[in-house]
């Protein structure tokens, strides 16, 4: 068969993949992207944007529930109807991949479907295969790129004591598709994932019981963001088991029964439903990287800071390439990486700047040093907190739950963290993040007149306190 040769090609067409491969194509590269399922990856398909809308349905659901607190009287009751809502979720997924369409056709990439595996370091050999509507796609052909882009995503990880069969035990994909929700279900693992549909399956009326191997919910946040969240799920009735491992579950009988290990001894739950929310893996098998020699660790390609491989004209960004798991990491990771290849004046991905957001209710957002982490790395801080207790805006829309968090080095008044639990957390990050990349300071950030009532406000607010400048706490 003829071989099609292009400039780039990206395989994989998650946001790394597809916002790289667009901005190639601004860079005058003749451009190609190899998908084997749908346009979108697992973000745009069956992560981060369809689990928003489930999340948007169940946050209706708990505000329903309180319109009596806005002074609202409404005749007859609000329930979820569970498959409308998943529906109504994968309507989302279906329009963005549909963006995503447009946006490959706008910028003149070409698409090619199937599974890429490496027959050199500059050619692919792309085969048919499956997408997860169980459509067949694509056809055998064979493409050449003097630049190949590996952008294949993750998976979730799987451990022995929760063998998966997608009903009994799930995972994330499961949980946001099924038809039926579970009276009762188990969720192992507290990270975003874990704590989010920990959420969502609480305000669907589900009986929820989170089982975390560490000591604290999202333990990768600050410690006292975690202790909140932890106050605001036991208020819920939401069952918080930390500390606590999975040893077992049996699934031979209609009930399932999970053996969690603490220190307390080995308590067996009964549930419907188990999800394993353990974290994930990236997508390194079956691609032929052994075959060129492309370094790689488990779960993940071993790249450098401008995400070349080891193997000059082969690349890797995002979730293949290890941690964060996040999107917008992806997508910078990918910039950076076709800019270099474009000889452009670039810099690394900052590590310490990449926002991590949680969606669930109070949602999280954070990014820089941790308390702990600032006091590790031996600076001298200043630490202020404001809580949204205090704040006028988040009284009157009727969420005074949680603070925001802020971190000074003392000598210089550099701003080394933030941390955000409560409404709009995840909008409210982009403040930090944007003045941590301008190296502002507390002092510019107690200058910057911030508008009234605004929950963006505490930015301000909690700077202030960390110097003893407070005003309304």
């Amino acid at each position: 068969m003829a071989t099609k040769s292009y400039d780039v090609i990206v395989i994989g067409t998650g946001p790394g993949g597809y916002e790289t491969a667009i901005r190639s194509t601004q860079l005058g590269f003749k451009t190609a992207v190899v998908e084997k399922d749908k346009l979108g990856g697992v973000c745009l398909n069956i992560g981060c944007i369809p689990t928003k809308a489930l999340l948007k349905s169940a946050e209706m659901v708990s505000n329903a529930n309180h319109f009596a607190d806005y002074g609202l009287t409404v005749d007859g009751t609000v329930s979820p109807d569970f498959p409308a809502i998943v529906k109504r979720s994968r309507g989302v997924a279906d329009k963005m991949n549909k963006g995503v369409q447009f946006l490959m056709k706008k910028n003149k990439i070409d698409v090619i479907p199937g599974k890429a595996t490496f027959t050199s370091k500059d050619t692919l050999s792309v085969e048919p295969s499956t997408d997860m509507d169980g459509n067949k796609i694509g056809e055998a052909t064979s493409v050449s790129g003097k630049h190949i882009i590996i952008a294949t995503g993750a998976r979730a990880r799987a451990i022995p004591s929760l063998p998966v069969d997608g009903s009994k035990i799930i995972t994330y994909r499961e949980a946001m598709t099924q038809q039926k929700r579970p009276k009762r279900i188990v969720i192992v693992g507290a990270g975003a994932i874990g704590v989010e549909f920990a959420y969502f399956y609480h305000n669907m009326g589900s009986e929820v019981t989170i089982v975390e191997l560490l000591d604290r919910l999202v333990p990768v946040e600050d410690e006292d963001v975690s202790k909140e969240l932890a106050r605001s799920f036991k208020k819920a009735g939401i069952k918080v088991l930390t500390g606590t491992t999975v040893e077992s579950v049996d699934t031979s009988g209609d009930v399932l029964k999970v053996s969690a290990k603490s220190s307390k001894g080995v308590e067996v739950i009964e549930t419907d439903q188990v999800l394993s929310a353990v974290g994930v893996v990236g997508n390194v098998e079956d691609l032929g990287l052994e075959k060129i020699g492309v370094k790689t660790e488990p779960g993940r390609i071993v790249i450098d800071e401008f995400s070349r491989t080891n193997v000059a004209g082969v690349y890797a960004i995002g979730d293949v390439a290890g941690g964060p798991w996040l999107a917008h990491k992806a997508s910078h990771e990918g910039i950076i990486c076709i800019e270099k290849i474009a000889g452009e004046n670039t810099h690394p991905l900052d590590r310490k700047n990449i926002p991590g957001c949680t969606y669930c209710q109070p949602q999280i957002a954070s990014t820089g040093y941790t308390e702990a982490q600032a006091k590790e790395a031996g600076y001298e801080i200043k630490v202020g907190k404001f809580p949204f207790s205090a704040s006028g805006k988040a009284s009157a829309i009727g969420h005074p739950e949680g603070f925001l968090k802020v971190i000074f080095d003392a000598k210089y008044g550099e701003f080394l963290g933030c941390h955000i639990i409560g409404y709009d957390a995840t909008e409210l990050i982009a403040e930090a993040v944007t003045a941590r990349v301008l190296e502002t300071t507390a002092h510019e950030i107690m200058d910057a007149i911030h508008p009234h009532p605004t929950l963006s406000e505490a930015m301000m607010e909690a700077t202030k306190a960390a110097y003893g400048k407070s005003i309304n706490i």
